[in-house]
């Protein structure tokens, strides 16, 4: 099933992300965490392309395996990773597999390159143009608080908005932990007339370190009522696990409440955070 379609139902829906094992690593414990995910019924499941698009080989397989267990699966493609033709292989691979949701990301540069070859797209946006015509469900990313190589707002919304006239059926955002962040950026896109459905990423925080890291790479604003959670429990993992459920539900609750239906929850493969939260939501999804 196509995302657009799911997200035009106009109700409450709730997504996750799974990323694939790194190349030549074994796939049963990520079969098992897509398994135990899928019992949650999720809208849809997204698979990555793993780190600098390095577990890019087995994206289609995990995707495949997510679509057995009854999800709609959701695809990334990064272009600055893999070159037009290896891009068209791995599309081949999604058709066959029956994906139907492609997200379209340029991607990161591996260390010590600092050019795309010619072979490859250099820009999320020439992958759009060139999928396009394919007949998938496009998504791509969007950043509530600026994409870190971007030095200002309106030129990254102005980014954006070429991404969706070329094509996007939807975007999704990055993380963010402050929903206020989240509404002033969707009333900036609305009034740029970005006006596809934007789908709103929530990342429960397990591990105080792992944020601690997250942040810093990506520039995300960490309010001081979460700071204080972490530097409580980030020490402790029980304690952050609890403590970060708890955020995360109270953030997408909101989120529902003043109108946006459609969440994408970050998991990092953990079925354990995502069973917690939809049980949170149950009454109200």
């Amino acid at each position: 099933m196509k995302i657009k379609d799911i997200l035009s139902s106009g109700k409450p829906q709730v997504s996750f992300e799974v990323f694939p094992p790194r190349k030549d690593a074994p796939f049963g414990p990520v079969k098992e965490a897509v398994s135990r995910l899928a019992l949650q019924k999720p809208s849809f499941m997204s698979v990555t392309y793993g780190a600098s698009g390095n577990a890019q080989a087995n994206t289609a397989a995990i995707a495949s395996f997510v679509q057995e267990c009854g999800v709609p699966a959701l695809a990334h493609l990064t272009c600055l990773t893999a070159s037009r033709e290896q891009i068209a292989d791995e599309v081949k691979s999604l058709r066959k597999a029956g994906v139907e949701n492609v997200l379209c990301l340029r991607g990161d540069l591996p260390k010590g390159v600092t050019e795309p070859p010619p072979s490859h797209f250099a820009h999320a946006v020439d992958l759009v143009r060139a999928l396009r015509p394919s007949n998938f469900c496009l998504g791509g990313a969007c950043y509530p608080e600026r994409h870190p190589d971007c030095a200002h707002m309106e030129d990254d919304i102005g980014h954006l908005r070429e991404k969706v006239e070329a094509g996007l059926d939807f975007v999704t955002t990055q993380m963010f932990f402050d929903n206020n962040i989240f509404y002033r950026y969707l009333a900036k896109l609305r009034d740029r007339g970005v006006t596809v459905p934007v789908i709103a990423g929530i990342m429960p925080v397990a591990n105080g370190r792992q944020i601690e890291r997250i942040c810093r790479l990506s520039g995300t604003y960490l309010p001081s009522r979460f700071k204080a959670i972490v530097d409580r429990f980030g020490d402790n993992p029980a304690a952050m696990l609890d403590a970060g459920v708890a955020y995360a539900t109270e953030q997408i609750v909101d989120l529902f409440a003043n109108g946006v239906n459609a969440v994408h929850v970050y998991t990092m493969n953990r079925p354990e955070v995502a069973e917690r939260i939809m049980a949170n939501l149950r009454g109200i999804l």
